[in-house]
């Protein structure tokens, strides 16, 4: 599969590599010189850009799949980014054949512990959530608005190899006591990357996918599990009160939404067979448990 990749970092230079591997000759537009430079000479061809302010060449859209993987920028309510780069592909007149956007789930809001269906009014409270609707929406007006298909995959927090909050752990900082932590979900890099290639093959996607292992547990749990699991101390807990001094602001926001992730429509209609469908199998299969 020919693909563009908007951003390939983490996630997306794992998934490009299979892309590549698959036989597809893959492009990528990324923000420094020295990750153009490491993509090049795995074989992707990658130029560095500012998609804030400069508009990229845009020929690889011509019947390629555009992977955007590109977050927001970290302020405002709107993606100045994904909509600069749509005005650059609009006076280019190149056009990809379906996009495959990554969102979070983030967009849900608080949803006080409910199961969470791709269904579900959107409602996002942080400035971060807000910026990946308006990233939404506008992709979608701009695909509809010249037939193209996108999808776009809802994504919680990912972990997997060189992803694992290993130094947080050694450094003993604090986590929120089990009995106040809000239900968190989150799904392994190795699912999500198969999710990815399953948006872009299958024949007639839906609109949006919730992508998780579908077992949530509080984001506690999944520190304790990982110091478990890594041979490391569990973390010391602090309580609501304590949590503003101790926890950083970023931290707080994660924590003052609670949600359960379904992710029926992942498996049952995209087809993605969750290899690690929670904590235990994943964890086991990183650090050799």
């Amino acid at each position: 599969m020919d693909s563009l990749f908007a951003g390939c970092g983490y996630v997306g230079r794992q998934v490009a590599l299979r892309e590549l591997a698959d036989g597809g000759t893959v492009a990528a537009m990324v923000r420094t010189a020295e990750s153009a430079e490491r993509l090049n000479r795995e074989g992707i061809e990658a130029v560095s850009t500012d998609l804030e302010t400069e508009c990229p060449g845009t020929g690889a859209l011509r019947g390629w799949v555009l992977y955007w993987f590109v977050p927001p920028q970290p302020e405002g309510d709107q993606d100045r980014r994904l909509r600069c780069f749509i005005q650059c592909a609009g006076e280019s007149g190149e056009r990809p054949s379906r996009v495959v956007l990554i969102s979070t789930t983030g967009v849900y809001g608080d949803c006080q512990g409910e199961w969470v269906t791709e269904d579900r009014v959107l409602a996002p409270r942080t400035g971060r959530a807000r910026r990946r609707v308006d990233a939404e929406q506008v992709m979608r007006s701009w695909c509809q608005a010249h037939d193209i298909t996108m999808v776009a995959l809802r994504i919680p927090g990912i972990y997997g190899a060189g992803k694992l909050p290993l130094k947080r752990l050694r450094d003993g900082l604090p986590v929120l006591a089990p009995e106040f932590a809000p239900w968190s979900n989150r799904v392994h890099v190795e699912d999500l990357i198969s999710t990815c290639l399953a948006a872009t093959r299958i024949e007639h996607p839906l609109p949006v996918y919730n992508v998780s292992d579908g077992h949530p547990s509080t984001m506690t749990d999944f520190f304790f599990s990982v110091a478990d699991a890594a041979g490391l101390p569990r973390p010391p807990v602090v309580d609501k009160r304590e949590a503003t001094a101790a926890l950083s602001a970023e931290m707080r926001s994660y924590l003052a939404e609670s949600k359960r992730i379904d992710n029926t429509r992942m498996r049952e209609h995209l087809g993605v067979d969750v290899r690690y469908p929670d904590l235990t199998s994943g964890l086991s299969a990183l650090v050799g448990g």
